[in-house]
């Protein structure tokens, strides 16, 4: 049986990707409209047969219809035979080739013709399934526009995609996507990522926030820089995640590709022996035992096996393309439906792997409100590179606050910093840089004990006046948990995983402090090296079964690749991450794990239906041959509607949404 499962060959640089998907999809449609015609010239074959017979026409005019309703329905099916045949295999397009051409020896022309008619019908119907779900995976590749709109020398030209630099700025107008992955150097605007993240919402972003190729400016004017050459793109990977998925074989397809061509000898001994035995053990009359050895042929044929699982596997994938969840292959889809447990990394999966002001304080008798000393803070913290300082002016700016300028700035490395805003200098520090200090600074020290209790990092602002610094608040970090976190791991809980783990570098206080906060984790391991993640999940797996690692960084690549199912985090994780991983979360989306889970089930479940039904169609049809008979027709349409409906029944994974 022919699947119509294409490889896409990668195109050179210089041409545009989705061209070369249109193309192939093309051809794809035009072999198809190739098939579909034959079928219908094998219909009309048998229509002429069946009025020759019965308005007794001549008998070559007869002769000649029931051959063209043999040549149009099985020559594919003798193609494909023959070219099986050469490479020494038996597979089941010569099943049925025999098969019709045993009904046709036995005078049984039309029960021949109506196999290979509805043998190739199903196999277009199926092509029309299983293209849809092809389909919705290379429109993927369509996201991306073929050109970019970039500013070179004063003045804006439309650049194809090849030839745009790290560093060069286009322009986005409403409406238009996004070309390519960068940072918005101009404007605001709300970008629908659905693309990318499987969200229809529209994000808010504007100067300073990342932005990726595919998804949509949906208003605002924006100047974006690029970050990222055209095959590094966020939507570039996940193109070509999803294309090496398709060429990967889940291991229910490789089983069953294995059991094709030993089942096909297998049946047609049977088929031989069903002639054989009967002829010379009870002195049986040909024709009838040569009928029943036929639909015997036509019954036992694995049609419906062979189809069931690229089916299923290939829409599991689609569907999980378009909601932001890319299997790296069908075998990692069966993977992820036995997990028993999930290991976390924290930075960057569990958290969001940036640092966030996360607490304020003033102190009292500083005569300064919050937005005022944050002002200052972030004035100075502006010509730093430290990442709380980076913290200080995010904060600032999402408040919309007006920061002054800052002269004299100063840096105390491992300690502090100190510059003149306004006319006063302004210091910021951890305890050590105000050592000496006097009482003063008592209620400053207690206040960021209070945040590194809490486990987050605590610095005191100053400011100086005649020579003495006053302390006029403190300020509190962390890296915050993802708001989907505790949803995320408490779904994995009720979904049956029976073991969460925190593996993380991090120090013990902070992890157990970030675990309580996620909730249902299981066991936390800390201050860990990359070996150390390596056999902790070895242990893991040893213990509860089949794990999962999940993170996104280069320290987690190891744990990654030792796992059963890897999985990334996808716009934040690193090239080594995602190389490694089984499975990549698109734009960082920790929901979508649980989502993954649950779509692997479904596509698991749908498996196991489309096996059960595929196996009890040919068992009863089998039973019913040995013993009280089966006509021929009867068993044709068993075997290709059991075909069909498993086919359509993984088809349904398109639509799964959770």
């Amino acid at each position: 049986m022919r699947l119509m499962l294409q490889t896409v060959t990668h195109p050179a640089p210089s041409v545009p990707r989705q061209a070369v998907a249109s193309q192939g999809w093309r051809s794809w449609v035009h072999g198809l409209e190739r098939d579909a015609a034959f079928v219908g010239f094998g219909l009309l074959g048998i229509a002429f047969g069946l009025v020759a017979d019965g308005l007794a026409w001549p008998t070559w005019m007869a002769w000649l219809a029931w051959a063209a309703a043999f040549g149009f329905g099985g020559w594919h099916g003798l193609v494909a035979g023959l070219q099986s045949l050469r490479h020494g295999e038996i597979d089941i397009d010569l099943l049925m080739i025999l098969a019709a051409l045993g009904a046709l020896a036995i005078g049984a022309p039309f029960e021949g013709a109506l196999l290979l008619f509805l043998f190739s019908l199903s196999e277009v119907l199926q092509a029309i399934a299983l293209g849809r779900s092809r389909r919705a995976i290379e429109a993927l590749m369509d996201l991306r526009p073929e050109t970019a709109r970039v500013r070179r020398d004063g003045r804006t030209v439309e650049t194809l995609l090849d030839e745009v630099a790290v560093g060069d700025v286009y322009e986005v107008r409403p409406g238009d996507r996004l070309p390519l992955d960068g940072t918005i150097a101009e404007g605001r605007a709300a970008l629908d990522e659905a693309s990318l993240t499987g969200e229809s919402v529209p994000v808010t972003k504007e100067v300073g926030a990342d932005v990726f190729g595919g998804t949509i400016n949906t208003d605002g004017h924006l100047a974006v820089r690029v970050t990222k050459r055209a095959d590094e793109s966020a939507l570039a990977r996940m193109i070509a995640l999803v294309e090496e998925a398709r060429d990967a074989k889940a291991d229910t397809q490789r089983l069953l590709d294995r059991f094709e061509s030993p089942y096909a000898i297998a049946i047609l001994a049977l088929t031989a022996l069903a002639v054989v035995i009967p002829m010379l053990g009870w002195d049986a009359e040909f024709e009838p035992t040569f009928y029943r050895a036929m639909t015997l042929l036509v019954a036992a044929s694995p049609c419906a096996l062979v189809i069931s699982t690229p089916a299923a596997v290939l829409s599991a994938i689609a569907s999980g393309a378009r909601r932001g969840v890319l299997f790296k292959g069908g075998i990692y889809v069966e993977q992820l439906a036995t997990l028993k447990a999930v290991a976390f990394d924290k930075t960057g999966t569990l958290t969001e792997g940036r640092t966030r002001l996360t607490g304020l304080a003033v102190f009292d008798g500083a005569n300064v409100t919050e937005d005022d000393l944050l002002r200052r803070a972030a004035a100075v913290q502006a010509h730093s590179e430290h990442h709380l300082a980076r913290a200080t002016v995010e904060a600032a700016r999402v408040r919309n606050l007006d920061v002054p300028d800052a002269e004299d700035f100063q840096a105390t490395v491992g300690q502090g910093v100190a510059a003149t805003v306004e006319g006063i200098r302004v210091h910021i520090g951890n305890a050590r840089y105000f050592e000496g200090e006097d009482g003063a600074y008592d209620a400053a020290r207690q206040q960021v004990a209070a945040f590194e209790a809490n486990a987050q990092t605590g610095v005191i602002v100053a400011e100086e006046r005649g020579g003495r610094r006053n302390p006029l608040g403190a300020f509190a970090f962390a890296d915050t948990m993802r708001s989907a976190a505790p949803g995320v791991v408490r779904a994995l809980k009720e979904a049956g995983i029976d073991h969460v783990a925190m593996l993380t570098g991090d120090n013990a206080g902070v992890a157990e402090h970030i675990a309580a906060k996620v909730g249902h984790i299981d066991a936390v391991h800390a201050g860990l090296l990359p070996e150390r993640k390596v056999t902790l999940v070895s242990e893991i797996q040893a213990r509860y079964g089949p794990t999962a690692m999940v993170g996104d960084g280069v320290n987690d690549a190891p744990a990654l690749a030792a796992a059963a199912v890897g999985v990334a985090m996808g716009a934040a994780g690193t090239d080594v991450a995602l190389e490694t991983a089984d499975i990549v979360l698109m734009a960082d989306d920790l929901d979508k794990l649980a989502y993954a889970v649950a779509l692997s089930r479904a596509a698991r479940r749908t498996l196991i239906v489309n096996l059960s039904f595929a196996v009890a169609v040919i068992v009863v049809m089998l039973g019913f041959i040995l013993t009280v008979g089966l006509p021929l027709p009867l068993a044709v349409v068993g075997h290709e509607g059991s075909t069909v409906l498993v086919a359509l029944n993984g088809l349904r994974l398109l639509s799964f949404d959770g």
